[in-house]
């Protein structure tokens, strides 16, 4: 019998009460049940807490922190699973089975395990697929073409997933992610092939895209040079005009 959960769910939170149950109605509802689900609340003042106390497998920590990636960081130094996933409050699994797709992978040992994202709104209908689709085989060359696979759909070996860059305030999960490629060994990344999230568009990153914009412009310097990422994002902009005259 398992005795150490499999992978460990992390819940970052804050005055997330209008949001925060259809996440917790997703993970509780999931038929694989290895896991444990962990609240990183940076001391709501509404009603956050006591929706998740209402969860009684729920693990929480409510304390006040330095913001989104630090409160991330707590989560990862809380977390006994063996991988990591984090699905944040408006988020949601797709359908009840994701989390058995997950651990099936995670099971034979698999570094990164990702899938694919659509977009919901605040009363859950779906906008659409996100523009970046998942690449059929992931290495640290495919993120110097953008955040391919959306955070939320990315579950990592929690003994290759490094902390938060906390000089990045908007897009840290970017580097991260990056990072956690480079620590990984290609050919032990799988993608599921499949959605697995229902992204809430009305995120810290949605309310701050230029800031965000520009924070990953620097991430993408740093790992992949200045003249290559210039470069890439002069396809970036023919990509997004595209997108706008269809």
């Amino acid at each position: 019998m398992e005795t150490t959960p499999l992978i460990t769910i992390i819940t970052i939170t804050y005055n997330a009460g209008k949001t925060i149950s259809p996440t917790l109605m997703s993970v509780a509802s999931q038929t694989f049940r290895n896991f444990e689900h962990i609240i990183v609340d940076g001391a709501s003042g509404d009603n956050t807490l006591s929706i998740a106390r209402s969860y009684p497998e729920t693990r929480i920590l409510s304390e006040k922190d330095n913001g989104l990636y630090d409160a991330m960081n707590k989560g990862i130094r809380l977390a006994r699973g063996k991988y990591l996933l984090f699905l944040n409050a408006g988020d949601t699994f797709h359908s009840k089975d994701i989390l058995a797709a997950y651990a099936a992978r995670a099971r034979r040992g698999d570094d990164i395990i990702y899938a694919d994202t659509v977009i919901v709104d605040s009363a859950r209908h779906i906008i659409g697929r996100r523009h970046l689709t998942a690449p059929a085989s992931l290495t640290f060359e495919s993120f110097a073409r953008g955040m391919l696979v959306c955070h939320q759909a990315f579950m990592v070996r929690r003994e290759i997933a490094p902390d938060y860059d906390l000089q990045y305030r908007f897009s840290a999960d970017y580097d991260w992610t990056v990072r956690c490629i480079k620590n990984a060994d290609p050919r032990r990344c799988f993608n599921l092939d499949m959605i697995a999230i229902d992204y809430l568009s009305d995120g810290l990153t949605d309310r701050n895209k230029l800031r965000s914009l520009r924070e990953r412009y620097r991430i993408m310097t740093r790992h992949y040079g200045a003249v290559r990422t210039l470069v890439n994002h002069v396809g970036f902009i023919f990509r997004a005009l595209g997108r706008r005259l269809r």
